[in-house]
């Protein structure tokens, strides 16, 4: 996926709504105004410098770890609880399927921390 499938995946799920409270450069992505995910361009990551476009993502930490060991793409959250979040380049490395699944993974695991009324409402659009 590039940067604008991303985004239009983004912005297909229920009641998703994207602003720049980072400033300009860092889309974040929210449902509910609770946030599942930015989107940005690349910049130092470690000893790297990269013009790749990111997203972070929420992951279960399980998961997260073994995303990691999978893929050399996903890395520990950028700017966000490590434990929680993964990185994703997206260099085109991880097929389309795999990176819209941990986008579905990542809007759900907002979704249930949401109140039950209003995961009911959410829940029914997908």
């Amino acid at each position: 996926m590039d940067r604008h499938q991303v985004h239009q995946y983004f912005m297909s799920k229920p009641e998703a709504t994207v602003s720049q409270p980072f400033g300009e450069g860092v889309d974040v992505y929210k449902v509910k105004n609770k946030m599942f995910a930015t989107l940005a361009l690349g910049k130092k990551m470690g000893d790297v410098e990269s013009q790749l476009w990111r997203i972070n993502l929420k992951c279960d930490p399980d998961e997260a770890h073994a995303l990691r060991d999978i893929f050399s793409s996903v890395l520990p959250g950028y700017h966000m609880n490590k434990r929680l979040w993964n990185t994703v380049l997206l260099d085109g490395s991880i097929p389309s399927t795999e990176v819209a699944r941990m986008i579905d993974n990542s809007y759900l695991l907002v979704v249930k921390k949401m109140p039950k009324k209003a995961q009911a409402s959410l829940l029914l659009h997908l």
